[in-house]
């Protein structure tokens, strides 16, 4: 997502704000994602025909291409100590 920098004031009605809230609380989200997400899915964004291409695009690629999540998260882990093994090398020269 992209740096939220603009404040946008709606009015709603008392009905719309607890139809947002209750949905909002169901899926652990913020009333303002929400908004954001319908903003997004009118005006912008991808349509549903790109959304499909990427969806069918995904589906075509070959596993074993991929790092599981496990295996992500270890190589992430390694490339932050790195920098500490680096400092710890020329402190001790």
């Amino acid at each position: 997502m992209s740096m939220l920098t603009k404040r946008l004031q709606v009015l709603i009605t008392p009905q719309q704000q607890r139809r947002l809230a209750t949905e909002a609380q169901r899926r652990g989200a913020s009333v303002g994602e929400l908004v954001r997400e319908a903003i997004d899915s009118i005006v912008g964004g991808l349509s549903a025909e790109e959304r499909q291409r990427a969806v069918e695009e995904i589906a075509r690629m070959k596993p074993g291409k991929f790092v599981g999540p496990d295996e992500l998260d270890r190589l992430i882990e390694s490339e932050h100590e790195l920098p500490l093994r680096r400092a710890a090398r020329t402190t001790r020269r």
